[in-house]
């Protein structure tokens, strides 16, 4: 029987948890002499890599002194919370990665709060421990204070802790003598981390997460927790409801290196992808159709916010996309459905418009980011928050956000996040930075991080988790902005885009095409405005001296798609195309806009 070790890796965004899976591949021999892999091998798409975030979760197994070690990778951003408990169950032990100078972050103690609950054995990797002004014993001291907090039991308190930079591929026991190679680490796993346990009986697998396969349709990954799983088999799918339904394994593939291999039988304590069930659910366990033993199911986070997609209607739809088309529109948010687990799609009443629930902007604006690339045209409607009702009180839901600062303008973090509702919980220096922690509704965050960074002249560094529900805490102040709009159609001018600087900043350059109801900038008062950026200068043949001054213009402002779905007020959309993130009212026509607003007005 083979020995066998699940870890599962918990940081924060960017402590370098993707590039020391790297390392451990490298470090295990897994590529020739002569092969190039690059780097952030785990990070395998696109948008993974240009953001430096986890957003799915991702097996890799590697072999070390005749032991195979599964290590398990975890999203660090809140968002895909819904990823990190399901994953957690597949793991024996974790290996807890902590920044030296950072120490351990809000999403680090979400994830590690799970995991020991669990009972799961920890080791603490201090890393990044090469970085000027770090602070290594501290951090470990700070380590030890969170997990007494958190309940650890005896055991999992006297964890072993190694230090290193990960970029540099080291690792040691003392921080001050570093070594040559990662293999100290290594060593710890199979010191420390229990083997996973061969239990006999009748077989149990849970479905803890899924792949997708355009070949082969929906792939169930999970731990094999007692028995054997074999091909071919026909076994039992215990669902939600209690009911079991008989499925028969088609292939069975366990995880070697950075991919599957097939195999014809998998042993208790092993993690393996099943092909062939249909119709199943994450927390669904596969076990004997005859005797059933299913095991506990696993809760999946609830969605806190929702938007509106429909298809776009714009006068310029369909120049750049290439799918348009309600049809396309809906097979795939569907599609999405099958593989990402904290969306849900609701259809309304009518067949271009869906609603879309997620866990947070960041949640929908991966997805949107994902569509847009695949050459979808669409529109997306302001960011909602999902109220509930709880007892007969409204309640609605709470982040916890840490915001790390210069003490020079900690001030007017507080104050803009108190405007929202934010309630602050702890203040704290971290050397010459501020350490806040707030409590603050979901909806106060819509469009909050843009004011912060330009308060502190991009200086704060903002971080926020889903907490709980609690009772509504009433208005939050939104924009206090009007939006500047295109009264018409064509390419605005250098003349006349100067003359209205002085009414707001602009979105758009001269010479960019607009049409008609197009926000095309930020008026500098409340109200929004209906203005001409298409107007050319009068020519005339006298010349006057002095009147001829060139056309001074500012750049115009550009937005990241987060930006803009946190910008737009609620009687605005986004227009998502291939090439182009445009703003524009819903309405375009100047009277059918006022006749709504006043129909708004009066209910």
């Amino acid at each position: 029987m083979q020995s066998i070790r699940n870890v599962a890796i918990i940081a924060h965004v960017d402590h370098g948890k993707t590039t020391l899976v790297d390392k451990i591949i490298y470090a295990s021999k897994i590529f020739r002499e002569n092969q190039e892999a690059g780097e952030l091998i785990l990070d395998s798409n696109d948008l993974e890599r240009e953001r430096g975030i986890t957003i799915t979760s991702k097996n890799v197994s590697v072999r070390y002194q005749d032991v195979k070690i599964n290590i398990i990778d975890t999203p660090g951003h809140a968002d895909f919370g819904g990823e990190v408990e399901r994953v957690l169950k597949m793991a024996d032990g974790v290996l807890l990665l902590v920044d030296a100078f950072e120490g351990p972050m809000p999403q680090t103690r979400f994830v590690l709060s799970k995991a020991l609950s669990l009972g799961l054995k920890p080791i603490v990797v201090v890393n990044k421990v090469d970085k000027p002004n770090c602070r290594p014993d501290e951090v470990h001291e700070q380590v030890f204070d969170l997990m007494f907090n958190l309940d650890a039991t005896e055991e999992q308190l006297d964890f072993p802790t190694l230090y290193g930079s990960g970029k540099a591929g080291w690792m040691a026991n003392d921080w001050q003598k570093p070594t040559d190679n990662i293999t100290p680490l290594l060593d710890a796993i199979l010191e420390h981390i229990p083997e996973a346990p061969q239990r006999e009986g009748v077989p149990q697998m849970q479905i803890t997460s899924l792949d997708f396969s355009s070949f082969v349709g929906r792939i169930a990954i999970g731990r094999v927790y007692q028995g054997k799983l074999e091909e071919g088999a026909t076994m039992g799918l215990s669902k939600r409801d209690d009911s079991i339904r008989k499925v028969k394994i088609k292939e069975l593939q366990v995880f070697e290196g950075l991919g599957k291999a097939k195999v014809t039988e998998v042993q208790s304590g092993d993690i393996c992808a099943i092909v062939g069930l249909e119709d199943f659910e994450i927390g669904d366990t596969l076990t004997s159709f005859d005797a059933p033993e299913p095991l506990p199911r696993i809760a999946i986070d609830e969605p806190t916010m929702s938007m509106l997609f429909t298809i776009n209607n714009s006068p310029f739809f369909g120049k750049e996309g290439k799918f348009v088309t309600s049809r396309h529109l809906r097979d795939r948010l569907f599609k999405e459905t099958e593989k990402n687990l904290a969306l849900r799609i609701e259809e309304t009443d009518s067949e271009d418009r869906f609603l879309v629930y997620g866990r947070g902007i960041l949640h929908l604006a991966v997805l949107i980011e994902t569509m847009r690339r695949e050459g979808y045209e669409f529109q997306v409607g302001q960011p909602q928050v999902l109220f509930k009702e709880i007892d007969g009180v409204r309640h609605e839901p709470i982040e916890a956000m840490v915001v790390d600062v210069p003490e020079s303008v900690s001030g007017k973090v507080i104050e803009l996040a108190t405007q929202r509702k934010g309630e602050l919980l702890i203040m704290e220096p971290k050397g010459d930075m501020q350490h806040l922690e707030f409590g603050i509704p979901a909806r106060g965050l819509i469009g909050l991080r843009n004011q912060m960074l330009t308060a502190t002249a991009g200086e704060a560094v903002m971080t926020h988790r889903f907490k709980a529900y609690e009772p509504y805490k009433g208005p939050v102040p939104g924009r206090i902005n009007g939006s500047l709009i295109s009264m018409d159609m064509g390419a605005g001018t250098p003349y006349s885009i100067d003359k209205l600087q002085d009414r707001g900043v602009f979105f758009v350059d001269p010479g960019e095409e607009i049409y008609m109801g197009q926000v095309i900038g930020e008026h500098t008062r409340g109200n929004d405005l209906v203005i001409n950026i298409l107007k050319g200068k009068k020519l005339t043949n006298m010349r006057a001296a002095g009147s001829d001054d060139n056309s001074k213009i500012a750049p115009k402002k550009e937005f990241s798609l987060e930006e803009a779905l946190e910008y737009i007020q609620k009687d605005e959309y986004v227009e998502v195309t291939p090439k182009s993130i445009r703003m524009r009212k819903i309405y375009l026509d100047e009277t059918e806009r006022k006749r709504m607003n006043a129909k708004l007005e009066a209910q």
